[in-house]
């Protein structure tokens, strides 16, 4: 049986995972030796960079994303390395985002990738047979396969082999033997007594006579002669297991040896174990990534110290082909991955988590420990935002506005991120792009408490921020009745083809000099739902991390152009968009081919393989094409159109009835229900090259 705190212990994992990915990216590189390391920074005791906000990483990407096979292909019988290579292709913007590509035969996933679109099934495109055992061996395998432990608390033998059968897409021998081990450990850490019992969990699960256990016992029987000093033990790792006697880029055994040794001498402590694993070098975030999920199921939520939690936020980016998708809310993503764990279970979830996760709209209810779900303020020398466990609207738990002397004249924003922009961050790592999370014509609701200590009355004005003018579009002034629950919902207004960066509400106050206002706000039940009404202008969007905004690109150059989305490319290419879970909408936008005999409009896009495309199809015909890891066509019909001459695309979809028209003509019609939600895009079957404009999306 899953026990009761199994949502929070995924949630405690899951941020646990990604403050030590935060700790240990900075350093890295392997310039960053533990003697630099030491004398750069000495004994680390937090973050030793601020950043803006953190970057995607492929320790997180992999284990958000290669879990998705179990939602599109192995729903209802047990997981095999094909569907997980499935999720790589379909997931995976070729040449960019989600893991490192660094080149054929030197980087492993790079690597597994083109094996896999090249026909090499999985799990053969990760073997050594094939990619030899130098690649098969580096420290991917384990770095993925943290989801596979926090899906399967208490049962590590099933943990263990849903990781091998996801790592043998891209690793083999003690590659796996790593996936096998970290799952393991991660699942036995919801009901181990001891740092331990959940190693020795992971040792079951690999063979004995493998070089992975080896290096396990060795840090084991290390750490049983000298309890105290860490970095002896690393000294014992260098001259015994160290990267010179492991070839290729990041080989798993040496950072095997580092995860045991920062488990041991973290000594069950969450804050000293990833601080450990980040002094001892290597593949720096990988190791502190894993141990954090580890020590994170441990010891629980509670046991993440603020400093390590507050700069999270509760937000991570993630660099898919679904810019939706990359901004991930982490408690959201925890209630997702515990009811899939349910689900696996066989066991009925908790009323309470069914109801406080919403697949098709942003709802975040603050139940989990210290959550935040990514709210903001602009004002913090006058407003702090924490989490409150006690006080909610319908269950315990919201978000907390501590407002401190506020007088007239003053104001401050709280307000969720739905979109993010190039400036937001410090570097360009793994390149995530990002599709809005809200849109014009949508509603936006939320519940507010005021608890006014003195003063006279807060002001409540909602906003949306259009992100091109970086200018607030506020929606009517409230004043919330005191001490009282308050219902505010308002409709997005039109951008005018620009998008949205920021949603929430601006707080003021009349209160004078002699009687400032000083109080709290809190915030429950915040909602993003309804159907959009929109347009994307392309002279209001720009060129960020590779990619137009708001799209994410699979091959070709896309650029912007006379106020047009330019796409040229001497392969097949896409762009995707819009929201992951859309289902019956109305698209149209202006094309005008230059170049090639593929021009089309995507739709119901559940990834790079997973689409309908539909337009033009060769010479004087239009197609509606089916895309499932393959292009099937369903219906073609003649059609003379020339290059150079602007058309105008119009698709209805709703249920299965599918409509196209060209220039407000109606071309075809068709009925299919292989697809039922997705996003939107555009795309090119072969060389070619198109300008693209004047975007209109109404979901129906």
């Amino acid at each position: 049986m899953i026990s009761n705190d199994y949502l929070e212990k995924v949630y405690a994992g899951f941020l646990g995972m990604n403050a030590g990915i935060r700790l240990g990216a900075p350093v890295e590189p392997t310039e960053w030796t533990p003697e630099i390391i030491q004398d750069v920074y000495g004994d680390i005791k937090g973050y030793v960079k601020d950043y803006k906000t953190f970057s995607a990483d492929d320790d997180a990407n992999g284990p958000v994303f290669f879990l998705r096979a179990l939602y599109d292909d192995a729903k209802d019988r047990e997981l095999t390395s094909e569907d997980v290579g499935r999720a790589w292709l379909n997931y995976t913007r070729e040449g960019i985002g989600m893991f490192w590509w660094g080149g054929e035969g030197i980087s492993t996933e790079h690597t597994a990738y083109n094996n896999l679109k090249n026909g090499i099934p999985a799990p053969k495109s990760g073997s050594a047979e094939v990619n030899g055992i130098v690649l098969a061996e580096q420290i991917g395998g384990q770095i993925f396969v943290d989801s596979w432990g926090l899906l399967f608390p208490g049962n590590a033998k099933k943990a263990a082999d849903y990781a091998e059968i996801a790592a043998r897409v891209s690793h083999d021998k003690n590659g796996i033997y790593g996936a096998r081990f970290i799952a393991a450990c991660i699942t036995q850490a919801f009901s181990a007594n001891s740092i331990k019992e959940i190693i020795e969990a992971g040792l079951n699960e690999i063979p004995t006579d493998s070089t992975y256990a080896d290096i396990v016992n060795a840090v084991l029987s290390f750490y049983e002669k000298e309890q105290n000093n860490f970095r002896m033990c690393r000294q014992f790792l260098e001259d015994e297991w160290g990267y010179n006697k492991y070839p290729g880029i990041c080989h798993i055994i040496p950072n095997a040896g580092v995860c045991i040794l920062s488990l041991l001498y973290g000594k069950g402590d969450f804050a000293r174990t990833i601080e450990i694993a980040t002094m001892c070098g290597w593949d720096t975030d990988c190791n502190a990534g894993n141990v954090g999920t580890i020590v994170g199921v441990f010891t629980g939520i509670s046991c993440i110290p603020d400093h390590y939690r507050k700069p999270i936020n509760d937000f991570i980016a993630t660099s898919s082909v679904s810019g939706y998708l990359n901004i991930l809310d982490i408690p959201t993503f925890s209630k997702s991955l515990a009811l899939l764990g349910y689900k696996m279970a066989n066991q009925e979830p908790p009323v309470e988590l069914k109801e406080s996760y919403r697949e098709y709209e942003i709802y975040f209810d603050f139940t989990l420990l210290g959550s935040t779900h990514g709210f903001r303020t602009d004002f913090p020398f006058k407003i702090f935002l924490r989490h409150n466990s006690e006080q909610g609207y319908q269950r315990k738990g919201s978000l907390e506005v501590f407002i401190d002397r506020m007088i007239l004249g003053e104001n401050g924003k709280i307000f969720y991120k739905p979109f993010y922009r190039r400036e937001e961050f410090n570097d360009e790592k793994y390149k995530p792009t990002f599709a809005p999370q809200i849109y014009s014509g949508q509603s936006v609701s939320l519940k507010i408490y005021p608890e006014r200590l003195q003063g006279e009355d807060f002001i409540i004005t909602p906003y949306v921020r259009n992100t091109y003018l970086k200018e607030d579009l506020k929606l009517e002034p409230m004043i919330p009745k005191n001490e009282e629950w308050n219902h505010i919902e308002f409709t997005v207004p039109a951008t005018e083809g620009a998008l949205i960066d920021e949603v929430g509400f601006i707080i003021e106050s009349p209160s004078t000099l002699t009687k400032r206002a000083f109080g709290k706000l809190f915030v429950d039940e915040f909602r993003i739902f309804g159907k959009p009404c929109y347009s994307i202008d392309f002279s209001k969007q720009a060129v960020e991390f590779l990619c137009v905004t708001p799209f994410s690109h699979h091959k070709g150059e896309w650029t912007i152009e006379n106020g047009k989305m330019k796409v040229s490319s001497l392969t097949d290419c896409a762009a995707f968009t819009g929201n992951y879970y859309s289902k019956d909408v109305k698209i149209s936008a202006s094309v005008l081919p230059n170049k090639g005999f593929s021009h089309n409009m995507l739709f119901r896009a559940a990834g790079v393989q997973r689409n309908y495309q539909i337009g033009f199809d060769g010479r004087n015909q239009v197609s509606l094409i089916y895309n499932d890891f393959g292009h099937k066509r369903l219906l073609s019909i003649p059609f003379e159109w020339d290059h150079g001459v602007e058309y105008r695309f119009e698709l209805n979809c709703k249920g299965s009835e599918i409509s196209f028209l060209i220039n407000h003509k109606k071309i075809l019609s068709f009925e299919d229900s292989s697809y039922t939600r997705g996003m939107f895009g555009f795309s090119m079957l072969e060389q070619g090259e198109s300008l693209i404009s004047d975007i209109f999306v109404e979901e129906l």
